[in-house]
């Protein structure tokens, strides 16, 4: 297969090349586009353009099932063709590829326009899962042959250090995209994750973190999603910042190794897992000599000096404890004795521990219908 994108991306036509108009009702887009289409001035920019001049280059499509074409290249321009209100597209047909020359046409495409620095992380992992792909299924014999002589004669690896002749597909990847083996490896992970994850990641999750959910199956991720869709509100907040707060790389470990072990089954089993306390291991307290001969005689034994000290620990932290309800900003809010109780009670003190409390769900088996309304007209405040 020979990909001729220079000429499916712009320039001038062949004439060999048929193009057909195709109702824009019977193209549907890559059934794996993993893209980001024009949004804002771009797009009211290319719906102008077509507005006036029509679509100056052709997409590239396949047929797929009843009658209906999948695009490869211009789903831009079709986005843009539909709003601009035009009924047809000009395209070119591309039959019998296989799965993984439709996807070149898709990732090398976007790549040839957009540049590499200028695809989200997500979009990134795509480009270098593809060539990853690609490298590593012509150099795989070479790269196992090569490995095979390292086991026989160590004394190799040093020649590969001095000349760099022999590089694994990840180094290869790397290379040609100004990025280290490691990053190479971490954005091969990210390709791996659900979907909304990558969104996550898109918007500012850690890699490492996102490289940390990687590892947990295809079922456990989609329950993954399905709660901490319960903690964010999409319309609000679109840059999924409840989600990041939570999912710290240590929160992404920690549920890594609770999926892998059996202790998450469903979604709720999630904010058990997060918010149980880590066990550590508790250092030997000691007093200083002038405080224990200040307040306890010699006669009293290490039991009734340890209960005694118990005792006014249990008092100060009380009193600690009523101080603090005392400072409770929703105090001037109005709020039934009842809500204000429960709310100091699960340690809420102001309207943003109230918000996060409420988008996590945690309050739900918490709260009558009544308290319910009441927390709402407090955050719409």
């Amino acid at each position: 297969m020979t990909f001729d994108l220079g000429t499916m991306l712009g320039a001038p036509m062949n004439n060999n090349v048929q193009v057909q108009q195709i109702p824009v009702d019977m193209l549907e887009p890559y059934h794996n586009h993993k893209f980001q289409l024009y949004t804002g001035e771009r797009l009211d920019d290319m719906v102008d353009s077509i507005q006036k001049n029509g679509v100056l280059n052709p997409i590239i499509v396949q047929p797929i099932a009843s009658g209906r074409y999948e695009i490869l290249i211009g789903h831009n321009r079709w986005n843009a063709s539909k709003l601009a209100g035009k009924p047809v597209v000009p395209a070119i047909i591309k039959t019998g590829l296989s799965e993984e020359e439709a996807e070149m046409y898709v990732i090398e495409s976007n790549l040839m326009q957009r540049g590499f620095d200028n695809l989200r992380i997500s979009e990134q992992a795509a480009v270098l899962a593809m060539r990853h792909k690609e490298m590593f299924s012509q150099g795989k014999r070479n790269d196992i042959i090569r490995e095979l002589q390292l086991l026989e004669n160590p004394q190799l690896a040093a020649e590969d250090e001095a000349d760099k002749k022999h590089q694994t597909t990840s180094d290869k990847v790397g290379a040609e995209y100004g990025m280290s083996r490691n990053s190479v490896a971490r954005l091969l992970r990210i390709d791996t994750l659900h979907d909304t994850i990558k969104e996550w990641v898109d918007a500012g999750l850690s890699i490492r973190a996102g490289v940390e959910l990687s590892y947990i199956n295809p079922d456990g991720q989609e329950l993954l999603v399905e709660y901490m869709q319960r903690c964010t509100v999409p319309e609000t907040d679109t840059n999924f910042s409840v989600i990041r707060k939570l999912i710290t790389e240590k929160a992404a470990k920690t549920l890594r190794e609770a999926f892998q072990n059996g202790l998450i089954t469903e979604p709720d089993d999630i904010p058990i897992v997060l918010e149980k306390p880590v066990k550590t291991a508790t250092k030997p307290l000691k007093i200083d000599s002038a405080i224990a001969q200040r307040y306890f005689t010699k006669g009293e034994s290490q039991k009734e000096i340890s209960a005694t000290i118990e005792k006014a620990l249990e008092l100060y932290f009380s009193q600690q404890s009523e101080s603090q309800e005392e400072e409770c900003e929703l105090d001037g809010y109005g709020l039934s004795d009842e809500l204000l109780k429960l709310l100091k009670k699960n340690g809420k003190k102001n309207i943003d521990d109230v918000r996060e409390w409420m988008l996590c769900g945690n309050g739900e088996d918490t709260l009558s219908p009544e308290l319910w309304d009441e927390v709402y007209v407090l955050l719409d405040e």
